[in-house]
């Protein structure tokens, strides 16, 4: 992905994920923003956009924060949101272990109060180690946590999959957490 199109890609996770009344943007409750509406607010955040640009995005994008829409006049994030929006994503039974990457300063509070998404609507979980060692190092030393999203399950907490992967729920209790550390 070009400098440009990662500067574009950082301000669409903002304006869709965080703050959208920051350009005056609407997400419908799912989450959805009219392309249109996008490229032509996005001008006052003097962001130039066109829509092969948003699908270049969508397209490209390692870790497919973006969804178009089946016809291509709407756009949203996949997931991440601190704006209450709601996915329309149905519990799925996840695996049996799931991990999550953090870093190491994390840990105390971690081990005190386990996960919580924090500004977000949910914790988000990744499907092997290796993305998770990814995202713990966006925040500093890394280090991944094994959750045994199964037992969860069991008991009765939901999970929801993402359209790019990311496995979501609300909380996770410190007893399910491995910490290995």
């Amino acid at each position: 992905m070009s400098t440009k199109d990662q500067k574009t890609s950082k301000f669409l996770s903002y304006v869709l994920r965080h703050r959208p009344d920051e350009i005056g943007l609407t997400l419908d409750a799912n989450g959805w923003a009219l392309v249109s509406e996008l490229i032509e607010k996005s001008k006052a955040a003097s962001i130039d956009l066109n829509p092969e640009m948003l699908r270049e995005i969508v397209r490209s994008s390692d870790k497919q924060r973006f969804a178009l829409s089946e016809d291509g006049a709407r756009i949203r994030a996949n997931q991440g949101h601190s704006v209450q929006v709601d996915l329309a994503l149905e519990p799925r039974q996840p695996p049996a272990m799931l991990y999550h990457g953090t870093a190491t300063r994390f840990l105390d509070a971690i081990r005190k109060e386990g996960l919580k998404p924090m500004s977000r609507q949910h914790v988000h979980l990744s499907p092997d180690e290796a993305t998770a060692t990814k995202v713990g190092k966006r925040h500093g030393k890394p280090v991944v946590l094994r959750i045994r999203a199964e037992a969860m399950w069991q008991k009765g907490r939901l999970f929801y999959l993402s359209d790019n992967g990311v496995w979501l729920v609300d909380k996770v209790e410190v007893g399910f957490i491995e910490f290995g550390v």
